[in-house]
């Protein structure tokens, strides 16, 4: 068996005219050590689980993206944020939503689904548990950045209507271990002035994560509103599984599923059989990937 790990840093407009160079050369950098941090754990011969979380904290510390440190606000000015992580073995997951004090989202998912008998905690009751947990502690002050607040105050200046057309940056990672095991992890602070405790796909098993041994390992990235009323990760996993599609196919029919809801955004999956592939609806998507063989790609505009 060989390994695979693919991530997503997010979809969205993401052009030479809206990212700078410096933006994409940052964004790269940052998916390159996500890749080292996941392909470590492969290569060592560990758990698609473990690779996946160890991928996707590397991106909650990146202000590149929006997950963790950086993560879009509320329409209050909060970072509220959202994580999911799911093992393709037994189909066991764990998720957060909400969360406004914890530094690694995804490692308070992976808590929940390995200490506590719950697959979903929000709010409150999700950031005691992080503390109960002892994962590791961050203040908003760590976690909004100015950037964050101002594009939050053009918003609102604007007419206040949350905006989900802003660069997305959701980040997620999949793995296929060499056991044939897969994995899959997302995390997000979800769309810049979101209100009443808005949740979107990221957190949500099956629509925005799934992992599924007999199919795969989907995480994905876009207007989370759409990606949930298509249950698009669980909806891939099915057409493998009952359908036998293939994964590329599944991918293609799902996403065209989501444009024609009126969504966009992107997917990223890994395959029981070391299968890697990425479809977007957008200009660009942040995006990488790497195996066993040694191939390894990063790429953000839409014709690299």
């Amino acid at each position: 068996m060989t390994w695979t790990l693919v991530l997503h840093g997010g979809a969205g407009q993401m052009t030479p005219d809206t990212v700078t160079p410096a933006q994409a050369e940052g964004a790269r950098a940052a998916l390159g050590r996500a890749l080292e941090a996941g392909a470590a754990v492969l290569a060592a011969d560990g758990a698609a689980l473990d690779a996946v979380e160890a991928a996707v904290r590397v991106l909650e510390d990146d202000p590149h993206f929006n997950s963790g440190r950086g993560a879009a606000l509320t329409h209050a000015g909060v970072a509220e944020l959202d994580a999911a992580i799911m093992d393709g073995r037994d189909r066991n997951a764990g998720a957060v939503a909400g969360v406004t004090a914890t530094r690694h989202p995804v490692s308070l998912a992976r808590a929940v689904m390995a200490d506590s008998p719950h697959v979903l905690l929000s709010g409150a009751g999700a950031d005691a548990f992080s503390v109960e947990q002892g994962c590791e502690p961050a203040t908003q002050d760590w976690l909004v950045l100015p950037e964050r607040r101002a594009q939050l105050d053009e918003m609102l200046e604007g007419g206040g209507a949350f905006d989900v057309d802003m660069k997305y940056g959701t980040v997620g990672a999949v793995a296929c271990d060499v056991h044939g095991h897969v994995a899959a992890a997302t995390s997000t602070g979800g769309v810049t002035g979101k209100r009443w405790g808005r949740i979107g796909d990221s957190p949500l098993i099956g629509a925005g994560t799934y992992a599924d041994d007999r199919a795969g390992a989907v995480s994905c990235t876009g207007s989370g509103e759409f990606f949930i009323r298509a249950n698009v990760a669980h909806e891939i996993c099915a057409r493998v599984r009952l359908a036998g599609e293939t994964l590329e196919a599944a991918v293609e029919t799902v996403l065209a599923e989501v444009t024609a809801l009126g969504g966009t955004g992107g997917i990223i999956v890994a395959g029981p059989q070391g299968e890697a592939l990425w479809r977007f609806s957008t200009p660009g998507m942040y995006r990488a990937r790497i195996d066993a063989a040694g191939h390894r790609e990063v790429g953000v505009f839409g014709d690299e």
